[in-house]
């Protein structure tokens, strides 16, 4: 299997893991549709309804592409969601609120790294550990994806967002390069030094 294909199946393993803790919630388009609506008239209630439902997937996508620093992810959904409420009553329905909602917050992180040019400090700690909540006994498996996620929130920052919006948003170079402020050459290239560089920190982890 390609390094693409197990990237994205063990990094989403632990996000299908919580959705499963989720199917009370309204599941299907037409739901969030009614939830919208009622939160776009000030029914906080409902906004209340789409965060629960929502807020699990985006701090996992927001949570890779800010390096496992959990606080800067935080403060990212945070913002997101705040600008989701202003922005409900021009919400046209023409789309999925999940794919609306996810295109907002990912851009929140976007500009967020942009704005650091480089300058990211990699304040890696605890939360790159604790964010995937293994349990007493790790499987080899575990241990795997807990590898996989520290050399992905150790890859640069540019590497690292055209890896997570590639690989496991399944973005195309395109989308990528226009929300990137990047050129598409530029975005192949660093989804092929962002797969360089995680095969030998993968390689480091397990000697």
């Amino acid at each position: 299997m390609y390094l693409s294909g197990i990237l994205a199946f063990m990094l989403n393993a632990a996000v299908t893991t919580e959705l499963l803790h989720e199917q009370s919630l309204p599941d299907t388009r037409e739901d969030d549709f009614v939830l919208v609506r009622a939160a776009s008239g000030g029914d906080q209630k409902a906004f209340e309804q789409l965060y629960r439902k929502h807020s699990k997937r985006l701090m996992s996508v927001l949570w890779r592409l800010c390096g496992g620093q959990q606080a800067r992810a935080e403060d990212c959904l945070q913002e997101a969601f705040v600008k989701a409420w202003q922005a409900l009553p021009g919400f046209r329905y023409e789309s999925a609120f999940s794919s609306w909602l996810h295109r907002l917050a990912v851009n929140i992180a976007l500009m967020e790294l942009r704005s650091r040019k480089g300058a990211e400090d990699l304040e890696q700690d605890d939360a790159v550990l604790a964010f995937e909540k293994t349990g007493d006994t790790a499987s080899r498996q575990t241990r795997m994806q807990m590898d996989l996620e520290r050399a992905v929130a150790s890859l640069p920052p540019r590497a690292r967002a055209v890896l997570v919006l590639f690989d496991i948003e399944g973005w195309t170079h395109e989308a990528i390069a226009e929300h990137c402020d990047m050129a598409v050459g530029s975005s192949k290239a660093q989804l092929h030094r962002a797969r360089a560089l995680l095969r030998e920190k993968l390689g480091a982890y397990r000697d």
